[in-house]
């Protein structure tokens, strides 16, 4: 790989393989780093290699046994033609350079084109008991059952909303799992009112359908428009209380003792604000994006967005996305498209991206995750788990006028300071902060990323023998 052509892939998902296949395919050696040790990401995460356990695609994957196979088989095949890294966190990024960790080593990468296809994760919204044993997010509870062959408990209550709650339980319930109840903070109502959206991909929207149906078949309790009042346990979980739209006055209780909570996806944006893209607040995402034209082309030069660390739009537009990133990425170093089976067109990609965009958004109507709850956290729960900041100490620091923008409220409290860099409180704290303003969530500020994005060692280990900067090409040999 010539000097001026460093091109690196940030996530071995559906976007960053596609986007690997399309530029092996136009004559380019990427390098993919991969912060799990085997490709598919989250929503095709693989079995570790020697785990001891053998589970069949099929019942792994369900309804998408087809495309995890195929995406797996083309990484297979695109191993020669690559530079892979596995298990490599890339946990810093600046204008022309990845800082990464990999085998305990820093390792930093320099690009001269970046494609960050770096997934989502769960959105997180406290609930007094949710730091107790047993309580994991639906993300986990995935992880957990394809790659460690394991439910995360014996009477298992999952809740929150999203398509996620209802994918999870089917998947538990298929392999055996005890799923005692499906509690959904999102009213029927709501859900029905995204029919004509949610059609517009039908196969999806049915597969949605049947995942509904078949628990009902099964007898799994599903309750819609609940409000979660909290979680149980001495120590650990041992029952969730929630009250039921109709009833608000009378709480229910049900032992269980694990709980997975979800409610919906965020997007992984750390890098992208990192190497200083300019970012956009998006109501129907309730979040703040980074800012991208058709094409996944950033704010920043030669730095391209794919995939759901780009906004949620799930693992058929993933797939698109980075193929159409890859493209994009070509046009800029003036190289021909590939042609041939499997490779579509810049036009014929973005229809497709288009017309998902609509179901998307049926989606975010549908399972929108329920609004002014932070009004209703009792000031002794703990909103920030690594520095044990409760919603007392940060109502005090709102009234008092000492913060009325997020990144003050980090610096006076330290919410958002500890080991996951506001990953699972910062939008609690965003939601408490416009709550106790009275001002909308796009008012309040956006929580400005620090490396490391996730944390990373602190051992000589690490530095032992480090390079500063390994060039691109030494790697490939």
């Amino acid at each position: 790989m010539s000097d001026d052509r460093r091109v690196v892939i940030v996530g071995a998902g559906p976007a960053g393989v596609r986007a690997a296949q399309t530029l092996v395919a136009a004559g380019v050696r990427p390098i993919v780093i991969d912060e799990n040790a085997r490709w598919g990401g989250q929503i095709y995460r693989q079995p570790p290699a020697y785990g001891g356990f053998q589970r069949s695609k099929k019942t792994l994957y369900g309804f998408e046994a087809r495309k995890a196979d195929a995406l797996h088989t083309t990484m297979a095949a695109l191993l020669p033609h690559i530079d892979y890294r596995p298990d490599t966190l890339a946990w810093a990024c600046e204008a022309d350079r990845l800082d990464t960790l990999q085998a305990g080593r820093e390792i930093s990468v320099p690009f001269s084109h970046l494609i960050i296809a770096s997934g989502a994760t769960d959105r997180v919204l406290p609930m007094p008991g949710w730091t107790l044993p047993g309580v994991y997010t639906l993300g986990a509870a995935q992880v957990a059952l394809k790659a460690q062959g394991c439910a995360i408990g014996r009477r298992v209550v999952l809740a929150g909303t999203g398509p996620l709650l209802y994918l999870v339980a089917y998947q538990y319930v298929k392999a055996g799992a005890q799923v005692v109840a499906v509690l959904d903070t999102s009213p029927l109502s709501q859900q029905l009112a995204a029919v004509p959206r949610l059609a517009r991909v039908p196969s999806t929207f049915a597969k949605g359908l049947y995942y509904v149906g078949w628990l009902k078949a099964h007898r799994i309790r599903i309750e819609r428009g609940v409000k979660l009042v909290g979680i149980r346990g001495a120590q650990n979980v041992e029952a969730i209380e929630w009250r039921a739209s109709q009833n608000d006055s009378v709480t229910e209780t049900i032992s269980c003792d694990a709980v997975g909570i979800s409610f919906g996806l965020r997007p992984e944006t750390q890098l992208a604000d990192l190497a200083g893209c300019r970012f956009r607040f998006d109501a129907l995402n309730r979040c703040w994006l980074p800012e991208f034209d058709a094409a996944g082309r950033s704010s920043v030069r030669g730095l391209y967005l794919a995939g759901d660390g780009a906004g949620i739009a799930g693992a058929d537009a993933a797939e698109l996305a980075g193929r159409r990133a890859a493209l994009a990425l070509l046009d800029d170093l003036a190289i021909p498209h590939p042609r041939g089976p499997g490779m579509r067109d810049a036009a014929s990609l973005e229809r497709s991206l288009q017309r998902i965009a609509v179901f998307r958004a049926g989606i975010e109507t549908a399972f929108a995750p329920p609004a002014q709850c932070a009004a209703q956290w009792p000031d002794d729960m703990t909103v920030c788990r690594c520095e044990e900041v409760d919603a007392g100490t940060l109502r005090r620091c709102i009234r008092g006028g000492e913060a009325n923008e997020i990144n003050r409220l980090k610096a006076l409290t330290r919410v958002g300071m500890g080991r996951c860099q506001g990953r699972m409180c910062g939008e609690a704290a965003l939601l408490l902060l416009a709550e106790e303003t009275g001002r909308p969530l796009e008012a309040v500020g956006r929580l400005r990323s620090q490396p490391p994005v996730k944390p990373i060692p602190l051992s000589p280990a690490m530095y032992a023998d480090n390079v500063a900067e390994i060039p691109v090409e030494a790697r490939d040999e």
